[in-house]
């Protein structure tokens, strides 16, 4: 029943995601213009034992494309219910959680996809990772994706108004950005910074998705990543699923 209905959702959000290509490909914009501006930045500057500049600023791209792409879907929540289309789905039969799960699985696979184009666009520039270091990558900007949509679309089941969403997902998502290292290792700057930042969890998952782009599995960073993406979505997916039971979405 839950993987009938999550189906039915996915296929619907799939489906009206396809008929927008402005959506498909807009949202790799601002990472690719990092990716084109910023990354010949780096080609000289010493990054030590952390990998080549390539190697350094495109998993944190990647992070980056799923860290603002997911956190501003709830905007379409927002959409639904001054449509109407939230009060029609609240009186289906449909699993809570097959609405949640169908649309942050649509979000997953588009991020995936922007990912996609973004590391070949990367392998054009310079880039040179391992093929398994790459899909390591994907799955933590799929993990990431799923935890932040999640938690997005809670939040807009809260709110009221586009006015209200915006501004707490800009005071969330700026200092996650700066504090995560996204840019450059956070071990370049001064110790308290390094300090602070390892209160955002999403310094972990770029750390460990730097450590799979120069073909180190077997890390501490791996294991903290790995486990702090795991957790953060299993979280997030509960929170998400217990809003949207009490809201009767």
């Amino acid at each position: 029943m839950l993987l009938h209905d999550t189906s039915l959702i996915f296929g619907r959000y799939l489906r009206q995601t396809l008929r927008s290509r402005f959506q498909i490909f807009f949202g790799i914009l601002m990472p690719l213009l990092y990716l084109l501006f910023f990354g010949p930045l780096l080609t000289e500057l010493p990054l030590g034992s952390t990998g080549d500049s390539w190697q350094v600023l495109v998993p944190g791209l990647l992070l980056q494309l799923g860290l603002f792409g997911a956190s501003f879907a709830g905007f379409s929540i927002i959409v639904e219910k001054s449509t109407g289309v939230v009060e029609r789905m609240r009186v289906t039969p449909v699993s809570r959680l097959a609405l949640l799960l169908g649309r942050v699985l649509r979000d997953a696979l588009l991020f995936m996809f922007q990912a996609v184009l973004l590391v070949l666009a990367a392998l054009v520039m310079g880039l040179r990772a391992p093929l398994a270091g790459v899909l390591i990558g994907f799955a933590f900007v799929g993990l990431l994706t799923v935890s932040l949509a999640s938690l997005s679309y809670a939040l807009a089941m809260k709110v009221r108004t586009p006015q209200e969403f915006g501004p707490v997902i800009n005071s969330l998502t700026m200092p996650a950005m700066l504090l995560s290292g996204l840019m450059l290792p956070m071990t370049l700057g001064p110790a308290w910074l390094d300090v602070l930042s390892h209160l955002t969890p999403f310094r972990y998952l770029v750390d460990a998705a730097r450590d799979a782009y120069v073909g180190s599995y077997a890390t501490a960073h791996m294991l903290y990543g790995a486990s702090v993406a795991l957790a953060f979505a299993l979280l997030a997916v509960t929170a998400g699923t217990r809003v949207f039971r009490r809201a009767g979405a």
